[in-house]
């Protein structure tokens, strides 16, 4: 019988971001409305919360907003909370942070906070509740310091809190908490919640509502003894978020539901989407007669963007009001992506090019003369940038994107899905029928374009691969391969049992090919093929990346996986992937770039390793944390630690105070002995601590860095 051990490195700071938790993949910013997660009102100020963006604030109603900050240095704002004049932000990954001056500067706030990643917050007076994936926690003292409070609640995923007078609630996915005594105990209050997954509360008097993730809205008129579906009308069941204005309800959804208006205590909605040009609702905040809504842009194409709209009629019309709120995540669909030195380069579904000359931090569009936003490809020859588009053709730039001309002379198929060079050469994959030429070859820049597919009979070539003199075709008709730049070419598919090739990567004799199926691999240029795909558990593969040893896969829902033996084994690397829906890659010499349905994510290569196997005669009958070795160490030790049922682990570093360090695992694993690599170069001298935690257990031991 087998387990599996991994070793894991310390996952290193994210030099793209200004966050200090434990690092992961990164949303990487952009250029139009924001995606707001949360919004709170105090006097005249507005405050909205962002992912990636961090707290704007605006005085005017939002006609125009001013980014705060100072000292927030974790951007990813999931909840706001306003109890006087203290404003605090829950983040995902940095905890929480508290400013006293109206968001002019913050102060992270994380004592005895053991899990950072938090979701919701309610305040009431002094007293501020954290909802975590692992938990509520409570402070009595403006969270100066924090308490877990979880006795009784089963599921410790607090997706959103609500005072109501001396109660407090609790949402998680298996429904609502009631605690009478400021947390210390909880009991379920789950009578007729016919849908527990919850992702909302609103209270008016004694009316209690709750939104849920599927079911639409319950109702209690009795502090959640009893619930009663409230949904006449509500035809989008997605409510992730509640507000209350005098008598009126309003639920927002997601998944394009938009928003709805109840003026009778929910017994029945209308839709209120009037200007509202995003429909994806995450958050309200409530000004006197002003209902502020919180977009996330989930859909990509042009005009598809996060941000804040403004009803002051109750929902009858809305206006956009993102003036001066920047710094979103390209928000359309992501196909390539390029690294030119220190420039990046994303195209995207619908919004045309963009690029960024830090890391990701910040993009800038990059469109003039560029008369189709769809860009499937990107390659770059010297200093000539070129982009294959979805229905005009090659454009060529030769200042870095900041201008483009259309090369099409001799390209009669326009729907250009791929671009390849060898040397000189400048070959085009495309789209269409049977009437169209399929690969077209340029050897002088695109100046003029010659048919060359004699033999590839495929309809669909979606990309294209270099090695050597050979030069690679994938398409929906397997994989085909031409030694004389294109002239002819033939099918090589021995093996290769699902033909529809979406992706090709080629490292010394492995040619690698992503299709429906799952990873195939070649090591005799597509004489033959063998798959490989033990562990990849979604096999709809888009793209490629190589890094040394590394092969990583994009998945078309599954995420990121990583191989680091050609395919043999693979593990998913996915923490704080913002989509599933992987597109594109790029790396650079220390970063994975992650186009997606969504935008950009970046994640360091030297936080990606994967498990090795070992047999043991048996498995562990119990989870345990063993003593770290070398203690003292310097700069690495291993810590290995038994799971002996199947559970979602989470194995973190925290230095003396309590603040985590890095997270070293966060994901489901099967029962076996693992071990993972902690090392500290980059902390200082001194004690630390590591907990891991799986499902109920719970167990801490101390290690002591000694430089």
């Amino acid at each position: 019988m087998f387990s599996f051990r991994f070793i894991l490195p310390l996952c290193y700071l994210l030099l793209l971001q200004r966050e200090t938790g434990h690092a992961q993949w990164q949303q990487s910013n952009g250029h139009d409305g924001e995606n707001v997660f949360s919004l709170a009102v105090s006097g005249t100020n507005l405050f909205a919360g962002s992912l990636g963006g961090g707290v704007f604030r605006s005085t005017n109603n939002g006609t125009s907003w001013d980014a705060i900050e100072l000292g927030l240095t974790n951007t990813n704002v999931y909840a706001l909370a306003v109890p006087g004049t203290n404003l605090f932000a829950g983040t995902n990954g940095g905890g929480v942070f508290l400013s006293t001056n109206s968001g002019s500067s913050w102060s992270v706030i994380n004592s005895g906070l053991t899990d950072t990643n938090v979701i919701s917050l309610a305040a009431s007076g002094t007293v501020l509740f954290a909802g975590t994936p692992s938990g509520a926690f409570r402070s009595t003292n403006n969270g100066t310091n924090w308490r877990v409070v979880d006795s009784g609640l089963t599921n410790t995923y607090v997706r959103s809190l609500a005072f109501s007078g001396a109660n407090i609630f609790a949402g998680t996915t298996s429904g609502v908490f009631l605690s009478t005594n400021n947390g210390t105990s909880w009991s379920a209050v789950n009578s007729g919640l016919t849908n527990p997954d919850i992702r909302s509360f609103a209270v008016s008097g004694t009316n209690i509502f709750a939104g849920t993730y599927g079911g639409g809205a319950f109702h209690s008129t009795n502090d959640g003894t009893s619930w009663t579906p409230v949904n006449s009308g509500l035809t989008a069941p997605y409510v992730q978020s509640l507000a209350v204005s005098g008598a009126n309800i309003f639920a927002g959804t997601i998944a394009g539901g938009g928003v709805f208006l109840s003026t009778n205590d929910g017994v029945s909605w209308t839709q209120v989407d009037s200007g509202l040009t995003n429909t994806d609702i995450r958050s309200f905040a409530v000004s006197g007669t002003n209902i502020f809504a919180g977009t996330y842009a989930t859909f990509g194409g042009a005009g598809s963007y996060g941000g804040v709209f403004l009803s002051s009629n109750n929902g009858s019309s809305w206006t956009a009001v993102n003036s001066g709120l920047r710094g979103a995540t390209i928000s359309g669909q992501v196909r390539c992506l390029l690294i030119s030195g220190t420039n990046l380069f994303a195209g995207t579904n619908g919004e045309g090019a963009f690029l960024s000359t830090n890391n990701g931090t910040s993009w800038t569009a990059v469109d003039s003369g560029l008369t189709d936003n769809h860009v499937s490809a990107l390659a770059l020859s010297g200093t000539n940038l070129f982009a294959g588009c979805e229905v005009g053709g090659v454009y060529l730039s030769t200042n870095n994107g900041t201008s483009w001309a259309q090369v099409n002379s001799g390209l009669t198929n326009t729907g250009v899905t791929s671009l390849a060079i060898s040397g000189t050469n400048l070959f085009a994959g495309t789209s269409g029928d049977a009437n169209y030429a399929h690969v077209f070859l340029s050897t002088n820049n695109g100046t003029s374009w010659t048919p060359v597919d004699s033999g590839l009979t495929t309809y669909y070539v979606n990309t294209l691969a270099v090695s050597g003199t050979n030069i690679f075709a994938g398409a929906l008709g397997g994989v085909f391969l031409s030694t004389n730049n294109g002239t002819s070419w033939n099918l090589v598919n021995s093996g290769l049992t699902d033909p529809r090739v979406y992706a090709l990567a080629v490292s010394g004799t492995n040619i690698f090919a992503g299709t429906s199926g799952g990873v195939f691999r070649s090591t005799d240029n597509g004489t033959s093929w063998t798959v490989v795909n033990s562990g990849l558990s979604n096999t709809s593969v888009a793209a490629f990346a190589i890094s040394g040893a590394k092969l990583f896969a994009g998945t078309g829902g599954g995420g990121v996986f990583l191989s680091t033996n050609n395919g043999t084994s693979w593990i998913a690397v996915n923490s704080g992937l913002t989509s599933p829906s992987v597109i594109a890659f790029a790396v650079s010499s220390t970063n994975l770039i992650a186009g997606t349905a969504t935008g950009v994510c970046i994640r360091p290569l030297s936080e990606m390793t994967t498990f090795v196997q070992r047999a043991l005669s048996e498995l562990p009958s119990k989870f345990n944390l063993a003593q770290n070795y070398p203690n003292p160490f310097n700069p690495s030790t291993k810590i290995s630690f038994d799971v002996a049922l199947s559970r979602f682990v989470s194995l973190r570093v925290f230095d003396v105070l309590g603040r985590e360090v890095v997270t070293l695992v966060n994901a489901t694993l099967t029962p076996g002995s693992y071990e993972v690599a902690f090392d500290g170069a980059h902390l200082a001298s001194g004690a630390y601590f590591y907990r891991l935690q799986a499902g109920e257990f719970v167990q801490t031991r101390k290690l002591v860095l000694q430089k």
